[in-house]
């Protein structure tokens, strides 16, 4: 079951994904992370073409995991269940087959700047503090803050915010790659509704196989693009249609000896 306080709304082409947990910064519980990969699944199967994430409220865009989620399990339980299940969920938004844009309407910190990283559009609000604040709590950026966040962003910009505790205002963000754009308080969905009208004037299968490509330039998903596309070339061929003709007519297949140009 889809968790209500992750509020998925499709609207024509625009698939909207609202974090509502304000009274803890939008911050994930398990339950929230175990919701993540059918919401996307929800979403690809929906007419949408491009995607929309945000948090509610002006205070956090996300803050991550919910501390007293993930304090009190033992180190085996954190490593098989938090760490993984949220690598699963963050991987599944990363590799939707429609556009993501991040609106960060409010400070983006740890997990919530692994949350946005999955998106291939960021704009931040004027208001917003991005970083990563993990190590000072003793404990690892664990759900691809080290991995995908470098492959985005570039290695030293992790190495600043993990290791030497800098937090960037969202012009600062935009100055360094983190953010692809900066606006006024307010207006972070309004810019968000733009981008998303531009991706809907383009072909939705170039801009779906495109999006693909980049992800396996990137590192993010080279087997399943792999297969997904040849997948698709077999199952629109002929003698995919000769293969189950002759299987259900209960003979052998005739296939052509040689593909025709």
């Amino acid at each position: 079951m889809i968790d209500p306080r992750l509020d998925l709304a499709i609207s024509g082409d625009v698939a909207w994904l609202t974090i509502r947990r304000p009274e803890k910064l939008n911050a994930f519980d398990a339950d929230m992370v175990d919701a993540l990969v059918p919401i996307c699944r929800a979403i690809e199967r929906s007419p949408a073409r491009v995607a929309i994430l945000t948090g509610e409220g002006p205070r956090s865009f996300c803050a991550g995991g919910d501390i007293d989620a993930w304090s009190r399990a033992s180190p085996k339980a954190f490593a098989r269940h938090w760490v993984r299940d949220g690598h699963a969920a963050f991987d599944a938004l990363a590799r939707l087959c429609v556009p993501l844009i991040a609106v960060l309407n409010g400070h983006t910190l740890g997990g919530g700047l692994e949350l946005a990283a999955c998106a291939d559009l960021r704009i931040a609000e004027a208001h917003v503090r991005i970083g990563q604040p993990e190590p000072g709590l003793g404990i690892i950026p664990g759900w691809s803050g080290t991995q995908r966040v470098a492959r985005r962003f570039g290695a030293q910009i992790v190495r600043r915010m993990a290791l030497f505790g800098e937090v960037y205002t969202a012009q600062e963000a935009h100055d360094l790659g983190l953010v692809d754009q900066v606006v006024a308080t307010g207006e972070g969905l309004a810019a968000a509704e733009k981008a998303a009208a531009r991706v809907i004037g383009r072909s939705g299968r170039a801009v779906e196989l495109t999006k693909m490509l980049i992800n396996v330039a990137e590192g993010e998903e080279s087997e399943r693009v792999v297969e997904s596309f040849a997948g698709e070339i077999a199952a629109g061929s002929e003698e995919l249609q000769e293969g189950l003709t002759a299987f259900r007519e209960k003979r052998p297949a005739r296939f052509a000896q040689k593909l025709q140009p």
